[in-house]
């Protein structure tokens, strides 16, 4: 697997690149917060890369952090969202922004983002939670709430609700109930 590239940098064409490695040409797909970073053409550039490898093609996917690397990893993990997807997430929110998004749980800040619809956006929610908000310092309070809703949207849809109805149930709740209370009122909202 190709980890890390160094080269000069060749041709910029949002949102591709081309980084030529003593004489190998790598055509290299960046996030836009990336791109933008990029230095002046024939400067030496370093990214860190992640291979794809699929029947029809291989993909190479950069980045200038590790931490936007570390992000797309953890986006690609997730059922139904590929590479391009989380290159777009990548590419509409900072690394930081999207650890906020998860851990406040703000599908809103997701939805703007182009090709992800308020569905995709709950199902990112759900799956990052713990994995992307823990990092984000200071997030302490909001994460806790997050996961106490986290889980009654779960318990609710172990019950039988679906996360269409689950998920506004559980936002709706008063800010501090755990998740007992929150799962009674929850299903007295829903009962309605």
């Amino acid at each position: 697997m190709i980890g890390r590239l160094t080269g000069q940098l060749a041709l910029k064409n949002a949102p591709y690149i081309l980084l030529d490695v003593h004489g190998v040409g790598y055509d290299v797909q960046l996030p836009m917060s990336s791109f933008f970073n990029l230095p002046n053409l024939g400067d030496t550039l370093t990214v860190l890369t992640h291979l794809v490898v699929r029947e029809d093609a291989h993909l190479l996917f950069g980045f200038l952090t590790d931490d936007e690397r570390s992000a797309f990893r953890e986006l690609i993990k997730i059922s139904g969202i590929g590479a391009r997807t989380a290159l777009a997430v990548l590419s509409g929110m900072s690394v930081d922004e999207l650890r906020q998004a998860v851990a406040l749980q703000e599908s809103g800040r997701l939805t703007r983002v182009p090709g992800i619809g308020k569905k995709t956006a709950e199902r990112l929610l759900l799956e990052l939670k713990g994995k992307l908000a823990e990092a984000l310092p200071g997030a302490s309070g909001s994460a806790a709430q997050g996961d106490t809703h986290t889980e009654i949207v779960q318990a609710l849809c172990a019950l039988g609700y679906s996360e269409k109805e689950a998920i506004p149930a559980a936002k709706a709740l008063p800010a501090g109930c755990n998740v007992t209370d929150g799962l009674r009122l929850a299903l007295k909202s829903l009962m309605k």
